[in-house]
């Protein structure tokens, strides 16, 4: 039996939410007998991961439609050279000769277009669910979702998302939550040591809104509590003046020294051990990683109530849900969490519980790798068709 192979476009070599799932699914896929090959525009961790894993590694410079080149402006300096980076992909794409090209988010129209004019059936992960963009804004993206045969999305806020703003596609979609890998090792509790400490995951941009949990923490150290932070995080591109407003945040008197900015962390395991609670202030999410990870690190959530996070977290079960831009409400929360360790525990006990059971990576690569084999398995049907329609 020939071995059939998978081309993934990923927009960076990063390790955050989509880069891990990409991880998960690459895994899945070489379980399942795929040769993998992965195509980034840069070096990175991710890497060493991909490789690890048997995975082989492409480096290939080419345009990644990032949230800044959302305008008239962004999109027209992106076009600039779009022809030369489209012939590129369009060759290492005829050199791989995949079976199934897999685009790794819906920043990467460009792979969208090169799979399609080079004759391969194309499939795109979409991981995300932005409803505060303008709705002309959210159709733009969506567009050239009519280049991909098969569209997995990462929860049902994504898809619904991705169905309003491209109703012609809605037949082509399919559901695939996340699957988050647990630590390995059972979870431990953090022994007491009079101070009560949050920690926020994520990239430091004003989509993740670190800022709120900031502002959360002061609230608690001018009541009287004894709570610091750690900050979990990199900057994306274009974010820098935001995390350096950060970091001049926390050095001002009502936060000098309760605030800790750790950088990216991976495994997340150790800095999970090391908090009391998770606090995940996002002012949208498709689904939010990080949520699940402190769940299955037993750790209790303060989540704002928004988008991915109504689906990982219940309130008052297995997590506290919060209002957005509120740090008054995320500190009432952690208050609660101080004053009643009883429903901490419960929380933290129940979001395990249920997040080993709704996100398993068993049940996530068997979906993914079933969407691929679907994918091919009709190509080859319409290939036959053809063939006998010749004779």
């Amino acid at each position: 039996m020939i071995q059939r192979t998978v081309l993934m476009a990923n927009p960076s070599a990063d390790l955050y939410g989509a880069d891990l799932q990409l991880l998960e699914s690459v895994a899945a896929l070489r379980d399942h007998g795929w040769r993998v090959v992965v195509v980034t525009p840069s070096t990175g961790p991710l890497l060493a991961r991909l490789e690890a894993l048997g995975a082989e590694v492409e480096l290939l410079p080419f345009p990644v439609l990032r949230r800044a080149d959302v305008s008239l402006s962004g999109v027209a300096s992106l076009v600039t050279g779009t022809h030369d980076a489209l012939a590129r992909m369009r060759r290492l794409v005829r050199r791989i000769e995949p079976q199934v090209l897999y685009v790794n988010t819906i920043t990467l129209p460009w792979w969208l277009l090169a799979g399609r004019t080079a004759g391969v059936p194309v499939v795109c992960h979409v991981h995300e669910a932005e409803a505060r963009d303008h709705a002309l804004v959210r159709r733009a993206l969506a567009v050239p979702l009519t280049l991909a045969d098969a569209t997995i999305v990462n929860s049902r806020t994504t898809l619904q998302v991705t169905a309003a703003a491209a109703p012609y596609v809605r037949r082509r979609l399919r559901l695939v939550h996340n699957g988050v890998r647990g630590p390995g090792t059972a979870p431990v509790a953090r022994t007491p040591d009079g101070v009560f400490r949050l920690l926020v995951v994520g990239r430091l941009s004003p989509r993740k809104a670190p800022d709120v949990a900031l502002g959360a923490t002061a609230l608690l150290r001018s009541a009287g509590r004894a709570a610091v932070l750690e900050v979990c995080g990199t900057p994306g591109p274009g974010h820098e003046a935001y995390a350096d407003g950060l970091r001049r945040r926390a050095e001002r008197p009502d936060l000098r020294g309760a605030v800790c900015f750790s950088g990216y962390q991976s495994p997340i395991w150790p800095a999970l051990e090391r908090s009391d609670v998770l606090v995940a202030p996002s002012l949208g999410e498709s689904f939010g990683n990080a949520v699940v990870e402190a769940q299955l690190a037993r750790r209790p959530v303060v989540a704002t109530a928004v988008q991915g996070h109504l689906e990982t977290v219940e309130h008052e079960v297995t997590g506290l849900l919060v209002p957005v831009r509120d740090p008054e409400a995320i500190a009432a929360a952690v208050t609660r969490l101080m004053d009643e360790p009883d429903l901490g525990r419960r929380l933290a006990s129940s979001g395990m519980s249920l997040a080993e059971a709704r996100f398993g990576i068993a049940r996530y690569g068997a979906e993914v790798a079933a969407v691929l084999d679907e994918l091919t398995a009709s190509t080859a049907t319409a290939a036959h068709h053809v063939g006998l329609g010749q004779t």
